[in-house]
C-alpha cells in the first residue's frame, strides 16, 4: 500500500509543480539534508550501532538528542551567516532566502523522522511505526489530492503541505516509543560526567567517519550545486524524479535492511561472527533479489514511467530514469555492506574505501555535467546519474570484498549472482514488453500496456522463483513453507465464508 501511495502522491507532485520548481525543492532539501549529519560529526551511525545493542539506555538518546540540538542551530548560523555576508546567491544559485530558510525547517523535520525510525528500529518496534508510515502516507495523499483539486500546488504551499505530515509522523512515532523508562518528555538536561562518558564513546567510534562525513558533504553538495549552476533547476528537476523513482524501488528493502543493521550489531556484540556469516548469507541475495526486481522492470520501462509520473513536463528525464532505476540495486547491497562494517566497528576501512570513491568522483561530476566549453561533456542529468550508478557499483563490490574476507564467503560467487541476476530480470522485463507489443499494442495504450507487462512479468519471476530458487537466495525449503502458507490461508479463507453462509 505504501509503494501504490507514493506512486501517485509523486505523480501528484510532480506533475503540479513542474520541472523547475520541483528542482530548486529538491536542490534545497539536498543541500541542508546533507548539512545535518556532518553538524552531528556523523553520530548517527554510532547512535543506532549502541542504541541496537544497549536499547535500554535512555542516556543515548538523550546524548544524540543534544548534538542534534547544536546542529540545528548551526543550520540556521550558517543561512544567517551567507546571508549577512551576500553569500547566498552563490550557495543556492537563483533562489529566494524564503525558500533557503522553508528547506532548513524541512531538512530539521525529516532528520527528526529519521531519528527517531532509528530508535523504533533499534527498539525491535518496526511493525509498529511502519503502520504509522502507512497512516500518515494515506492522509497525505488525501490531503495533497485536496490541494491538487483546489489548484493550490505550489512549491510554498508544498513546504507547508510536507511540515503537517512530518509533525504528524513525529507525534506518532513519540507516542509509540515513549514508555516509563524511556520517556521523551523526561531527562533534557545530562550531566557533565554523564556527558563527557557518552561524548568520548562516539567521538571514538565516529572519529574515523568525521573526514569521510566531510568529503562526503564536499562531493555530495558539489554534484548538485554544479548541476544547478550548469544545468539549472529543470535539469535538478529531471534528476530528482530519477532519484524519486530509484526511492520507490528502494522501500520494498530499505525497512528489512534497518532490521538486518540490527541483527548484525547484536550478533557481533555477543562475538557471533557464525551468525553474522549465516545472516550475510541468508539475506543478501535475496534482498538484492528484491531490489532488482522493480528496478529492472522500470528500467526497461523508463518511458512510459516517465509519462505516468511527470508527463510531458518530464518527457527528457526518460534516460536519467532508466539509468537511476538500477541505483537503489546496489544501494541495498551498500546498505547491508555497510551494516557489516558498522557492527563490527571497522568504521576505518569503511571511511577509507568511501573517501577513495568520492575523490575519483569529484572530477568525473565536473567532466560530465561542465558545459563543452569548460571541458565537459554538458550531459546534465544523464551524466550524473551514469556517475552515480556505476560508481556506486564498483565502491559496493569493494565493500563486498572485505566483508567476504571477514565472514570468509566468496567473493566472486556474490558478484556472479549480482549480474546474473540482473541480467536474467532485464530479459525477462524485456520478454514481458515485447509479448504485450503482440498482444495489445503496448506503445499506444501506455499506462493498461504497462499495468498489463507487469503482470506478466511478475509471473514469469514468480515462476522463476518456484522453479529456480536459489537464483533469487532462496531454497526448496522456503519456497515448500511458502506454499503451505498461501494453502493454510486459502483454506482458511473458505472456511470463514462457509460459516458465514
Amino acid at each position: 500500500m505504501g509503494l501504490a501511495i507514493m506512486f501517485v502522491s509523486t505523480a501528484i507532485i510532480t506533475r503540479s509543480l513542474g520541472p523547475k520548481a520541483y528542482g530548486d525543492f529538491s536542490f534545497l532539501n539536498n543541500f541542508f539534508i546533507q548539512l545535518i549529519p556532518f553538524f552531528t560529526f556523523s553520530t548517527s551511525i554510532a547512535f543506532f550501532t549502541k542504541l541496537s545493542q544497549r536499547n535500554n539506555e535512555f542516556g543515548l538518546v538523550r546524548f544524540f538528542r543534544i548534538i542534534s540540538i547544536i546542529a540545528f542551530i548551526l543550520l540556521f548560523l550558517i543561512i544567517v551567516f551567507s546571508q549577512t555576508f551576500k553569500l547566498n546567491n552563490f550557495l543556492w544559485p537563483e533562489q529566494s532566502i524564503y525558500l533557503v530558510y522553508l528547506a532548513a525547517i524541512f531538512a530539521i523535520l525529516t532528520w527528526i523522522v529519521s531519528s527517531l525510525t532509528q530508535i523504533s528500529d533499534a527498539l525491535g518496534i518496526t511493525v509498529s511505526t511502519e503502520i504509522a508510515k502507512i497512516i500518515q502516507r494515506i492522509i497525505g495523499l488525501f490531503l495533497i489530492s485536496f490541494l491538487y483539486y483546489l489548484h493550490l500546488i505550489d512549491i510554498f504551499n508544498f513546504y507547508y503541505y510536507n511540515y503537517f505530515i512530518l509533525l504528524l509522523l513525529i507525534i506518532a512515532f513519540v507516542y509509540l516509543i515513549n514508555r516509563p523508562d524511556f520517556n521523551f518528555t523526561s531527562g533534557w538536561c545530562m550531566g557533565k560526567k554523564e556527558f563527557k562518558k557518552y561524548y568520548n564513546e562516539f567521538y571514538i567510534y565516529s572519529k574515523p567517519l568525521f573526514f569521510y562525513s566531510l568529503i562526503g558533504l564536499i562531493v555530495g553538495l558539489f554534484d548538485r550545486w554544479l548541476l544547478q549552476k550548469f544545468g539549472g533547476s529543470i535539469q535538478q528537476g529531471f534528476f530528482e524524479l530519477s532519484l524519486k523513482i530509484g526511492a520507490v524501488c528502494f522501500i520494498f528493502t530499505n525497512a528489512s535492511s534497518q532490521l538486518i543493521t540490527r541483527e548484525f550489531s547484536i550478533a557481533f556484540g555477543e562475538n557471533d561472527l557464525k551468525e553474522m556469516k549465516r545472516l550475510f548469507r541468508r539475506y543478501i541475495p535475496l534482498l538484492f533479489s528484491i531490489a532488482s526486481f522493480l528496478s529492472c522492470f522500470i528500467a526497461v520501462n523508463a518511458s512510459t514511467v516517465t509519462n505516468i509520473f511527470g508527463g510531458s513536463q518530464f518527457a527528457s528525464a526518460t534516460v536519467p530514469i532508466a539509468i537511476m532505476a538500477f541505483y537503489p540495486i546496489h544501494q541495498t547491497y551498500g546498505q547491508l555492506s555497510g551494516a557489516v562494517f558498522y557492527a563490527s566497528g571497522d568504521t576505518k576501512l569503511y571511511s577509507k574505501i568511501g573517501l577513495i570513491f568520492m575523490f575519483v568522483g569529484l572530477p568525473i561530476s565536473y567532466f560530465v555535467i561542465a558545459p563543452v566549453n569548460f571541458l565537459g561533456l554538458n550531459a546534465g542529468a544523464i551524466g550524473l546519474a551514469i556517475k552515480f550508478v556505476v560508481l556506486q557499483f564498483i565502491a559496493v563490490n569493494v565493500q563486498l570484498y572485505f566483508n567476504s574476507k571477514l565472514l570468509k564467503l566468496n567473493f566472486i560467487k556474490y558478484l556472479f549472482h549480482q549480474l546474473v541476476i540482473i541480467t536474467y530480470l532485464i530479459l525477462l522485463s524485456l520478454l514481458s514488453k515485447i509479448l504485450l507489443i503482440k498482444l495489445i499494442s503496448y506503445e499506444v495504450d501506455g499506462i493498461i500496456g504497462f499495468l498489463c507487462s507487469g503482470v506478466v512479468y511478475s509471473t514469469m519471476v514468480a515462476m522463476s522463483v518456484y522453479f529456480f530458487p536459489i537464483l533469487f537466495g532462496l531454497n526448496k525449503t522456503d519456497i515448500f513453507n511458502g506454499v503451505n502458507c498461501i494453502k493454510a490461508y486459502i483454506y482458511s479463507f473458505k472456511k470463514k465464508n462457509k460459516k458465514q453462509v
